[in-house]
């Protein structure tokens, strides 16, 4: 029992360290000045019977070595709501004709993001490293008896 709640806690401590490693990866890309260029809310229905998903859309510019380019993305992983009013929100930072800044990869330029991914997921790496320390402590305990 103690090896699979040290496994368990390795598989979640593991996500988390690379969720870490993706929020880290785009505050190394390059800081470029940018201007928004349209902003809107996308509503979509995945299926015919399920309730429609409504996501933040917004286009902005940059000049790249002497290239005009644009990007899409606010952040790295963008997800739809089932709430307007949250995509709505999104939008509120990024008004058409804002001149502001996105990070664009230097060896990818057209990967980009407006904001950096939040590093709570190292804050959080404790909690499964508890069950892995937990599981090993009950492993060598059950071996010593033997």
């Amino acid at each position: 029992m103690g090896l699979y709640l040290a496994s368990a806690g390795l598989l979640f401590t593991w996500v988390l360290w690379t969720s870490w490693q993706r929020a880290e990866e785009t505050r190394h890309w390059e800081a470029t000045p940018c201007r928004i260029i349209s902003a809107q809310v996308v509503s979509e229905r995945p299926t015919p019977h399920s309730n429609p998903t409504f996501q933040a859309e917004v286009r902005y510019s940059f000049t790249r070595q002497g290239k005009i380019m644009t990007g899409s993305r606010i952040k790295r992983v963008d997800s739809a709501s089932q709430h307007e009013e949250n995509a709505l929100a999104k939008l509120e930072d990024y008004p058409v004709g804002l001149d502001t800044t996105c990070y664009v990869n230097p060896t990818n330029p057209e990967q980009t993001v407006l904001k950096h991914d939040t590093r709570a997921a190292l804050y959080s790496m404790w909690f499964p490293l508890l069950f892995v320390f937990g599981g090993l402590g009950m492993a060598w305990n059950a071996m010593k008896r033997r």
